[in-house]
């Protein structure tokens, strides 16, 4: 090619123009959505356990007995019997129905207790037993569990007893609870 046909020969620029001489632009969309925003992530359950612990720290101290792992439970109300309180401790009722709180935070462990006092109160259950762990593995804390389970039963009207259970039944790592009767 010559540098007079190069001179003749349109650019790219004028091309291009010529090209989009008989384009019509769109009309604009009415509204444009927004953008959502990405919302941040909140460490839901770490903030729920958070406030679980300031609950159970703040409510629940007043009356929970220091109980140790190798303690064991034992109460009766005035009024119960001895006898009856023996009988308890050498597993002489039925256990009627159980409950497991492994694994539990001390506030979700005395709710379902409760639920389960209540149901265990309409079934009219005379004896249950409460799973709660020796809380061996709970460091300085001490037994969060078994504390927990030891001042709710003192504190329910319903229980007239209760005891830790005889070795092969869970040992100190479980309640055995006598209700009275609806």
């Amino acid at each position: 090619m010559s540098q007079e046909d190069k001179e003749r020969e349109p650019d790219d620029a004028e091309l291009f123009r010529r090209a989009m001489r008989d384009v019509q632009p769109l009309k604009p969309a009415a509204r444009v959505p927004p953008v959502r925003r990405r919302v941040r992530p909140r460490a839901r359950f770490a903030r729920l356990e958070r406030e679980a612990v300031l609950q159970e720290s703040l409510g629940g101290g007043q009356d929970l007995m220091d109980v140790q792992p190798g303690d064991e439970l034992l109460f009766r109300r005035s009024g119960v019997p001895e006898t009856v309180l023996r009988r308890l401790r050498r597993g002489l009722y039925r256990i009627e129905s159980e409950i497991d709180l492994h694994g539990m935070t001390g506030a979700e462990a005395a709710a379902h207790l409760n639920a389960f006092l209540r149901t265990a109160r309409a079934q009219q259950w005379r004896c249950v037993r409460v799973i709660h762990g020796k809380g061996l593995r709970s460091g300085n804390r001490g037994p969060v569990l078994k504390n927990t389970v030891n001042a709710l039963l003192r504190r329910c009207a319903a229980v007239l007893a209760f005891a830790s259970a005889r070795p092969p039944a869970g040992g100190t790592g479980a309640t055995l609870v006598l209700l009275e009767r609806a």
